[in-house]
């Protein structure tokens, strides 16, 4: 994996394969490359490091076709090297592909026995030498692809090119995301549709075990199952605009403070409606909604910390038992089923592989009251979901997630008033002051985002640190937890996160004048606890670094320093907090030097395990 971008066209490709690679980037990778047909034979480019450095060498190699197919590669099998780069080839044909081939030993070794020879460590590779074997047979690319995936096992997108059929791309997908873009006279394959909005916003999703053909003039689509089939044709939303910096230095820097616009958007449903209500959630809401007995919310990184701050809320507000689990844990166990169970999954993407996995394990034990929180439109797990709150963030390019967690935030806080409203549990003066919350919600973002020069003061005081230390308590908790991962994520300093009460049950022993310790302390009822928690902290020898509210009563004293985030904001009062704290890895990372937008080893969406 990472990104996937293909073309046929009556022009040269080759611009519109490596527009689409670098509006891939914000994804993660480690290596680029094309490969087009040109003059009945494929022409190849590969390169380690950025898409520019791949882009020059095509230009000095003067390519030029109206067919090819390009990737970004983030490695999973085999190292960052040339030969590991995608597309790969076999005999004439060249594919690229996104997704763990499970069972790429086992036919590694066949493909061996029948005089195949791998140059790489990938299991990509594999299939690029499956394809030609089942060709020599078929005489067809796209039943060749068709009898090549029928013998793989794991997940799989896929675009292939032949030098013996030059009019056309093939495609599969499997678990992995792959979508087809119609143009006139030119069409376009690509896993994400920013790599090709520049030249088409009509899209067609692909769905599981879905194969195509993509020709200049049309699309033909079959079923897992070979069968001739039509998929629904989409106008995606994403705009050029959303796709460009603006003026801003990183993304990360522009969605941080996009986020007042967001949760605006995102809320702006429950403000026309005036209340809260099952048709929030889609058609059907009030059946799947009703007489639930407890919530199960699965999903993985950022997305578990939004779903940990919704069990305080749903605990509290709508009186229902509510577990949160990381999506790759939960789909490996043996869980108890209940049928009268909410599954809430999280993804930003709609595409993560564990938790769209979890899903379908939670629905193969009879656990049908399905809700999908996604940030992406037609998606792979709100497709499979029986209702949907989109969150409206639009597009998210920066690795680290800010302005989807904070959406996240919004839907999940509306699910849990809506809860309790159908469960009886919501007078209509608090739900009057709930609505009057959200409403006022994006001006406190804002004055929150107010913050960023005081905040970036402390930046330069973390950036020479190696640890930190984060502390939260109540719902506050999974701030300090999402304030620690973005540090780490996109900074590099090792950061944990405790419940402030865990301080004197072994993290304290870490603390010491070069742990910088964060504190998430807002005037709440546990504010006097965390007063006595910072004590003993400073009593220790450590630097406190601590959020608070405008109306709490304690300021800076000798190794503590306090920033005031607006007054104290009620139940929404994490969403909040969360800005400081986004703002500070930010900073701190860019005192450190680090690459904000595409820090190492991450991906954007994990489509793999």
């Amino acid at each position: 994996m990472c990104g996937i971008v293909g073309a046929i066209a009556d022009r040269d490709v080759v611009p519109v394969l490596i527009e689409g690679l670098k509006r891939l980037e914000y994804r993660g990778y480690d290596s680029a490359g094309i490969a087009v047909v040109d003059g009945g034979r494929v022409r190849r480019v590969r390169r380690t490091g950025r898409v520019s450095e791949m882009e020059a060498a095509a230009g000095a190699e003067d390519f030029s076709a109206q067919l090819g197919v390009g990737h970004t590669r983030w490695a999973t099998h085999g190292g960052v090297t040339e030969l590991n780069a995608h597309p790969h080839v076999s005999h004439g044909v060249a594919l690229v592909h996104n997704g763990i081939i499970e069972n790429h030993e086992e036919q590694r070794e066949r493909l061996e026995a029948l005089g195949y020879v791998f140059e790489s460590q990938t299991d990509t590779e594999v299939i690029a030498h499956l394809i030609d074997h089942h060709l020599k047979d078929a005489g067809d690319l796209l039943l060749a692809l068709q009898r090549a995936v029928a013998e793989l096992e794991g997940a799989y997108a896929l675009a292939v090119v032949s030098h013996a059929e030059p009019r056309r791309i093939v495609c599969a997908r499997m678990g992995c995301p792959l979508l087809i873009g119609l143009g006139e006279g030119e069409n376009f394959v690509a896993s994400d549709v920013s790599a090709i909005v520049q030249a088409t916003r009509r899209v067609i999703f692909l769905e599981e075990g879905d194969t195509a053909e993509v020709t200049r003039d049309g699309v033909r689509i079959f079923d897992q199952h070979g069968a001739r089939t039509e998929r629904e044709e989409h106008l995606s939303d994403v705009s050029l605009a959303s796709l460009e910096l603006g003026p801003y230095r990183h993304f990360m820097q522009k969605e941080i403070h996009e986020q007042p616009r967001a949760v605006g958007d995102t809320i702006e449903a429950v403000m026309d409606e005036g209340a809260f209500g099952a048709a929030l959630f889609g058609p059907g809401a009030e059946q799947v909604l009703e007489d639930i007995e407890a919530v199960q919310i699965l999903a993985c990184g950022t997305s578990f910390y939004a779903g940990s701050v919704a069990r305080y809320w749903i605990e509290a507000i709508a009186g229902l038992p509510c577990s949160v689990e990381i999506a790759s844990e939960y789909r490996y166990r043996a869980a108890v089923a209940n049928p009268k169970q909410l599954v809430v999954t999280i993804s930003q993407s709609g595409e993560t592989l564990d938790t769209m996995e979890a899903l379908k394990y939670a629905k193969s034990l009879g656990q049908e009251r399905t809700l999908s929180i996604c940030n992406v439109p037609e998606s792979a797990i709100p497709r499979a979901s029986r209702l949907v709150y989109y969150t409206r963030a639009g597009a998210e390019i920066g690795v680290a997630s800010t302005k989807a967690f904070t959406t996240q935030l919004v839907a999940l806080f509306t699910l849990a008033a809506t809860l309790a409203k159908l469960r009886g549990r919501l007078t209509a003066a608090q739900e009057a002051e709930y609505l009057d919350a959200l409403r006022h919600l994006p001006g406190s973002v804002q004055h929150a985002l107010n913050l960023e020069p005081q905040i970036v003061a402390w930046a330069d005081r973390f950036a020479p640190k190696q640890h930190a230390l984060f502390l939260g308590r109540g719902v506050h908790y999974p701030i300090a937890l999402e304030g620690a991962l973005k540090l780490k994520e996109i900074s590099y300093i090792h950061a944990e996160a405790y419940p402030a009460g865990e301080l004197k049950h072994g993290p304290l022993a870490l603390v010491d004048a070069d742990m910088p310790v964060v504190v998430i302390a807002p005037k709440d009822s546990l504010l006097e606890k965390v007063k006595s928690n910072m004590q003993e902290v400073r009593a220790r020898g450590g630097e406190l670094f601590v959020f608070t509210d405008q109306d709490s009563n304690f300021g800076p004293s000798e190794g503590v320093h306090v920033i005031r985030t607006p007054r104290h904001v009620g139940v929404l009062s994490p969403i909040v907090h969360t800005i400081p704290v986004q703002l500070l890895a930010y900073h701190t990372a860019l005192a450190r030097g680090t690459d904000v937008d595409k820090p190492r080893n991450l991906a954007k969406s994990v489509t793999v395990e």
